[in-house]
């Protein structure tokens, strides 16, 4: 098997708000992620998947966009760009962008001139009048509430998230070639890929009402459309032959089935991002949790595995909540976040890792709401509370399930690391327990696991090439094969706090979060690969 460069590399996302303040002004910039390459490298990651610096409004820090072509001032210039993909490359690490077509800013030009009903742009964004001064149709979006904003003239526009993030429209072909330009200059500035943002849900097929579903109404209308599939063909095919570069989606609400649509010969997309694994501790959305067990977590991966040939696996990232305690166990933090790590990078596909990931960063412990920053979390807090959701509940999910909770700044020290100024975002307090400087010197630690967890991958080839075969273990553990040619490994995963019993054989282990293997046990969280398979 040939594998591309996209499947061997191990991505690492960058929340650039949150990664390295070099400035002082408590926000994180470009600058401070050329500091940190050196970094980067030394972990093993061969690729960086950059959340949005494009110029924006900052409604939703970064993923409203204003300017495609230049970068947001507060993070640096086009020329810091420039030279963070030119020292990046020096390392043989990859930039991979993120590419925001649902929508943009409501400031982004085009939409300041769509407000003409006479301008060229009015037709680039989805405008309709409503019904006796009501909204057009009943469609509810992802951040809640209607997705129809009333104009100044009286008419609306649609916005499947914040009504300052307005749907442009692709049944105007003008749109789909500005996507070709902005594609192209950042291909000709040496890039490597998209990770395109929402991007199986931008083409509007119609905008009747949508039946009756708890969250989402009208789904049915704009959800993986044909025609969706046939942009984002045409978009990848553009390039294909000038340019090596990768396309992962992020595909909200798919199966396997749509995974493999997306991922078809046509090659409209490389990799998809799913949600199911990430959804087996909630109750139809992400707000309201159910208490975590193993066995759904176990049932998703082999699901997702064995439908799909090629996975993008990961278990955190700008938009979920960490997962060290999510999958694991506060009493066994470094157990869980070390059993995560070998489980991630093990599996068949890409593996991407989330900053602060390697070091086993866990969720902020918001006391109040007027610390929360996230547009989403503000937007659920207010709808729950026009609902009476009593304020104590209505709290504790937007605590537990915030996206803030992936944001804070990244912990690079007992102090200062992050920033001499106040964070964009308060710090966790367990910073000056948990950092990339002390896991540097102990001897144990996350993050030296991360590192070689990494070139263990790397050293291996069934890890990386291999097929991969699931065995029967107990409640809560999960176990499977990789296999390449004539080499075989083992892999077992214990999800659980418990200790499970299962026969093992104790020769070439290549890998072990606990300091010793016992034959018929395997400990809270532990997780091992070894050599020879059954």
């Amino acid at each position: 098997m040939n594998l591309t460069w996209w499947q061997q590399m191990v991505c690492y996302q960058v929340y650039p708000r949150s990664f390295k303040d070099t400035n002082n002004d408590g926000i994180g910039d470009i600058n401070g992620i050329i500091e940190k390459l050196d970094y980067l490298s030394w972990l093993g990651v061969n690729a960086i998947w950059l959340s949005p610096v494009y110029v924006s409004a900052n409604d939703d820090f970064g993923y409203d966009i204003i300017d495609y072509y230049d970068i947001n001032q507060e993070y640096g210039t086009l020329d810091d760009m420039k030279r963070l993909i030119e020292k990046a490359t020096e390392k043989n690490i990859k930039i991979i962008m993120d590419l925001v077509m649902n929508h943009t800013s409501d400031e982004h030009p085009w939409f300041i001139e769509s407000k003409d009903p006479n301008s060229a742009y009015r037709d680039y964004y989805i405008y309709k009048e409503g019904k006796n001064g009501k909204v057009p149709n009943n469609w509810t979006g992802f951040f809640g509430g209607s997705v129809w904003q009333k104009t100044e003239r009286g008419d609306f526009y649609l916005h499947l998230f914040s009504h300052k993030q307005p749907d442009l429209n692709f049944k105007n072909p003008k749109v789909k070639e500005e996507f070709k330009k902005i594609m192209a200059f950042w291909l000709d500035l040496g890039i490597a890929g998209f990770r395109c943002d929402v991007c199986n849900v931008f083409y509007k097929e119609s905008l009747e009402n949508g039946k009756f579903r708890l969250v989402l109404k009208g789904l049915e209308h704009y959800h993986q459309t044909k025609r969706n599939h046939e942009i984002l063909q045409e978009l990848k095919q553009a390039f294909n032959k000038d340019y090596d570069f990768m396309m992962v989606g992020e595909t909200v609400m798919i199966n396997p089935k749509m995974a493999n649509d997306l991922l078809s010969t046509e090659k409209e997309l490389d990799l998809v991002f799913s949600f199911e694994h990430m959804e087996t501790d909630q109750i139809n959305n992400k707000w309201f949790k159910r208490k975590h067990r193993p066995e759904r977590l176990i049932k998703a991966l082999m699901k997702w595995q064995t439908q799909v040939d090629w996975n993008a696996n990961y278990f955190e990232n700008h938009d979920q909540p960490r997962s060290v305690y999510r999958f694991g166990d506060k009493r066994y933090h470094y157990y869980s976040a070390t059993m995560l790590s070998t489980l991630l990078l093990s599996l068949r596909g890409t593996p991407f890792i989330y900053q602060g990931q390697e070091i086993g960063m866990t969720n902020f412990d918001f006391t109040q709401m007027d610390q929360f920053k996230d547009t989403e979390s503000k937007r659920i807090y207010e709808i729950g509370r026009k609902l009476r959701i009593p304020k104590k509940y209505l709290f504790k999910m937007i605590k537990t399930s915030s996206r803030d909770n992936a944001r804070t700044p990244m912990q690079w020290d007992t102090s200062e690391g992050f920033s001499q100024a106040v964070p964009w975002l308060a710090i966790n307090p367990n910073q000056k327990d948990i950092n990339v400087k002390s896991q540097m010197i102990q001897e144990k630690s996350v993050l030296k696991y991360y590192k070689k967890m990494i070139n263990v991958r790397k050293e291996n080839k069934p890890l990386v090439e291999g097929t991969i075969s699931f065995i029967k273990t107990p409640k809560g553990v999960l176990g499977f094969e990789r296999t390449y040619q004539d080499k075989k490994l083992l892999v077992v995963i214990n999800l659980t706090n418990k200790v499970k019993k299962m026969a093992l054989h104790r020769s070439q282990i290549l890998i072990n979060n606990y300091e010793t293997v016992l034959k018929h046990k395997l400990m809270p969280y532990q997780a091992l690969i070894i050599g020879g398979g059954l």
